[in-house]
């Protein structure tokens, strides 16, 4: 049996669920301070400090982060799970089935696994006017319908929801107490584009009624409601809507039991790889010596793991996600030399090493700028190195571009 540890809200909790042992079971600011340094010029240069926090992450406490789940013990279930689902999603015929578990699926953070069974059913959904007609009528369905299509990229025209509105042009009273059908089209609202008055009007009467409502309506509708209502599902981050989701459909009364297995065995292993990137990451902004030779500097490498799996979590992306970490740890880094602690002809002379990308370009820099620059331009090339060897792609040039131009807009 497996049950859910408490539930992720926030950024800071799920940095804190990164750096715990526990699965889904089956600060202060720094004192003013001048910096000074003669590395430059015999006269000492006076350096500024923004009062950055300090990191609360212990690069030994990261190291020792490891999951109690033993991924090979249960590859050879989630891969029966995953034929299942396959299965299921192909021979759905009910109008309404298939768009529900297209979204449980999606919203339980394992709709990578199945990306061309959606497209596949999201088609024949689209193409087929009857399956639309049949529903034509259930607002729950068809905003449901709207949001996942337009999500996927179908064009889903917004006078598609003209029928629930009256002759003066508002929606119709009666829909009040359809809150389920309600809640759907406020989701699917957040997926407007500019000019359209139908989605504008929507969200007006759904985001009030709803309101006057989550009070009145069943505990897990409530749930739903006011969570959309303070942070829509199209805004939300889907790793921690994923680890939000199972508990809430843990209660559904019409969850599918093995669905909500898998969800969780997948969601065990999708964090055991983050939890393998993070250690990495770590052990690598260590090795730069950042955190010794710039003290100045924002030491913020959980975090920016964090912000990247926010829009690459898949556990196939790995590799992308590390080049990505790496690239943001070191703007991060050298941006606080820029804003808080370098003199203008330091900057000056750092500006033109990155501009002539070379390493003899490093000997008129003072130290502390050479542990900067050698970082950049040995990642940048590992970078380089790692895509040519990959894909026969040499993006030296366009990635040495892109750090000139922008530490010279800096």
């Amino acid at each position: 049996m497996v049950t859910c540890v408490p539930l992720i809200h926030t950024t800071m909790s799920w940095l804190r669920m990164q750096t715990s042992r526990k699965t889904i079971q089956l600060g202060y600011p720094l004192p003013s301070r001048c910096f000074t340094s003669s590395e430059s010029s015999a006269t000492s240069i006076a350096r500024r400090t923004a009062n950055f926090m300090p990191t609360i992450w212990d690069p030994d406490r990261i190291q020792s982060v490891r999951s109690d789940f033993k991924e090979e013990e249960y590859m050879s279930r989630t891969e029966a799970l995953k034929k299942q689902f396959k299965a299921l999603l192909r021979r759905t015929t009910e109008p309404i089935a298939p768009l529900e578990l297209i979204d449980s699926i999606q919203r339980l953070g394992v709709g990578y696994h199945f990306e061309q069974d959606i497209k596949v059913a999201l088609d024949t959904i689209y193409s087929n006017a009857d399956i639309q007609q049949s529903w034509s009528d259930d607002l729950y369905a068809t905003s449901l319908a709207f949001r996942l299509l337009r999500q996927h990229g179908y064009r889903m025209p917004s006078d598609v929801f003209c029928r629930f509105m009256d002759e003066k042009g508002s929606f119709k009273v009666s829909l009040i107490g359809d809150a389920k059908g309600m809640l759907s089209l406020y989701e699917a609202c957040h997926l407007s584009v500019p000019g359209e008055d139908i989605l504008d009007k929507a969200f007006t009467f759904t985001s009030k009624n709803l309101m006057d409502l989550t009070d009145r309506l069943e505990p897990s509708l409530s749930q739903k409601a006011q969570q959309a209502l303070e942070l829509p599902l199209h805004w939300r981050m889907l790793r921690l809507e994923a680890r939000d989701y199972i508990q809430v459909y843990e209660k559904e009364k019409d969850m599918i039991p093995s669905l909500l297995e898998f969800a969780k065995l997948d969601f065990n292993s999708v964090q055991c790889t983050h939890q393998a990137d993070l250690r990495r990451m770590s052990r690598w902004y260590n090795d730069m010596g950042f955190a010794t030779k710039l003290p100045f500097a924002r030491d913020r490498i959980v975090e920016n793991c964090l912000w990247n799996i926010g829009y690459l979590f898949e556990p196939q992306f790995s590799r992308t996600r590390e080049a990505l970490i790496k690239v943001h740890c070191l703007i991060t880094a050298i941006d606080d030399v820029y804003d808080v602690y370098g003199s203008l002809d330091e900057l000056e002379l750092f500006t033109e090493a990155v501009q002539r990308w070379d390493l003899n370009a490093m000997e008129n820099l003072p130290d502390y700028m050479k542990i900067c620059y050698l970082a950049l331009y040995n990642t940048t090339n590992m970078i380089s190195y790692d895509i040519l060897k990959e894909k026969g792609w040499n993006i030296t040039n366009y990635l040495k571009d892109m750090w000139a131009g922008l530490w010279k807009a800096d």
